[in-house]
């Protein structure tokens, strides 16, 4: 048996790969706890793990962030981007370490497993000095020597020009994370930890082993990633929720699923433009609202439509010929895993990467925004049903999350790490 410290940043599409991993190390017999917000107790214990809560560290409501963070009022994009990173992401860090350090004190462990978004586990591991492993729940956004920066959702280049550009843009690095790399110079002094040539990009990986979501083929291709690093798959199955009651309409129709994730909910970027573009279309459209206890829009849908505000993904997808999603990395990785295409409205934080990455391994379209209008969804719609290129590529992609193991393959390199 060995003793795990798991911790998530408190987002649902955090902490659902990272309890899923803590059940398959507690299933084994090791002893387990995940440190994260007060919101996920019930599913920190459904997994049998043991709860630590965020105490010191500010605990916050993911769908309002500005309650706790204000100045993230009003703000959505490029704003948005940088003040999550610096105020929750890497400001959060010393309270996040009072917290752990609390708990390290009560009962020691032997390895410490982290998701990738902030900067408090590189800082625990070196205040306590634990192994260190980062379960990445994100699109790995590892920093190459080839390629663009990650987050641009670009394609690496490959003639001449391209890989000029791509070289062009990582000599830009430095400057673009300047902001970032002060509020984690501001962090590390606050905690009282010497200062670091390394920028934030960096500091947020275990140099010791890291297991990635998803696969290859959802990274570009890019060859100079590191011997520690290992492909897992789909490490968190869907929420288990139950059948609205409109669940048998599904029966004998075509059905296409929209999807606007759990974070920036407003129905107007992808829902509202979904909803009109396939008002006329024979297939009923699926649409979740996001946000728990929401089942019904704000505005009128259209007779083909059904809402929820929560759906069972693992069950709804089989039977869905299309997925129009907002590029969240769990739902994307659903969707793959059941081999449906995607239309991809990525349009902050790391949705357009998730966008790029997809429209690269061809399993789906981006549509280089996440606010489209009505008829660019119809659009990437009719490809993506009418080219069966679409749908081959997404069924091989699951193969592929099926071979790389999951959430035992994660829980079996753990073991091996811990010992």
């Amino acid at each position: 048996m060995a003793r795990f410290l798991l911790t998530a940043m408190p987002f649902s599409g955090h902490v659902a790969p990272v309890a899923a991993v803590a059940g398959a190390l507690v299933s084994r017999g090791n002893d387990v706890r995940l440190y994260t917000g007060s919101a996920f107790r019930r599913q920190v214990e459904a997994a049998g793990a043991r709860f630590v809560p965020w105490r010191a560290a500010p605990d916050f409501d993911e769908q309002d962030l500005p309650a706790t963070f204000p100045r993230l009022v009003g703000k959505k994009g490029f704003a948005q981007l940088m003040i999550n990173m610096e105020d929750l992401f890497i400001a959060t860090a010393p309270a996040q370490l009072d917290d752990v350090r609390a708990e390290w004190g009560r009962e020691p462990w032997d390895a410490l497993v982290s998701d990738e978004a902030s900067l408090a586990p590189s800082v625990i591991a070196e205040s306590i000095g634990c192994p260190w492993a980062t379960l990445a729940i994100l699109p790995l956004h590892l920093v190459s020597q080839q390629g663009p920066p990650p987050g641009l959702g670009l394609r690496p280049g490959r003639a001449a020009l391209g890989r000029s550009r791509d070289a062009a843009l990582r000599a830009l690095i430095p400057a673009l994370s300047g902001r970032i790399n002060r509020a984690s110079a501001r962090a590390r002094a606050a905690i009282g930890l010497p200062e670091t040539r390394d920028g934030f990009e960096r500091q947020v990986w275990s140099a010791q082993l890291v297991l990635a979501s998803g696969v290859p083929a959802l990274d570009f291709d890019l060859p100079d990633r590191p011997a520690h690093l290992h492909w897992v798959g789909r490490l968190a199955s869907a929420a288990s929720v139950p059948h609205p009651p409109w669940w048998p309409d599904l029966d004998g129709r075509r059905v296409i699923v929209v999807t606007q994730g759990t974070q920036n909910v407003n129905p107007d970027d992808l829902l509202r433009p979904a909803l009109e573009a396939l008002a006329d279309d024979d297939a009923l459209i699926v649409a979740s609202t996001g946000v728990r206890g929401e089942d019904a829009l704000s505005f009128p849908i259209p007779a083909n439509a059904r809402t929820a505000a929560l759906l069972p993904f693992d069950e709804l997808f089989p039977r869905a010929d299309l997925v129009v999603t907002n590029g969240g990395w769990g739902g994307v990785l659903t969707a793959l895993s059941h081999g449906r295409p995607l239309v991809v409205a990525g349009g902050d934080l790391d949705k357009p990467e998730v966008a790029g990455r997809v429209d690269a391994a061809g399993a789906g379209v981006n549509l280089k925004t996440g606010r489209p209008r009505p008829a660019a969804v119809r659009a990437g719609v009719d490809r993506v049903l009418g080219d069966p290129a679409f749908r081959v590529r997404a069924v091989e992609i699951s193969a592929a999350m099926a071979a790389a193991g999951g959430v035992e393959r994660a829980a079996t390199l753990l073991e091996e790490f811990a010992q």
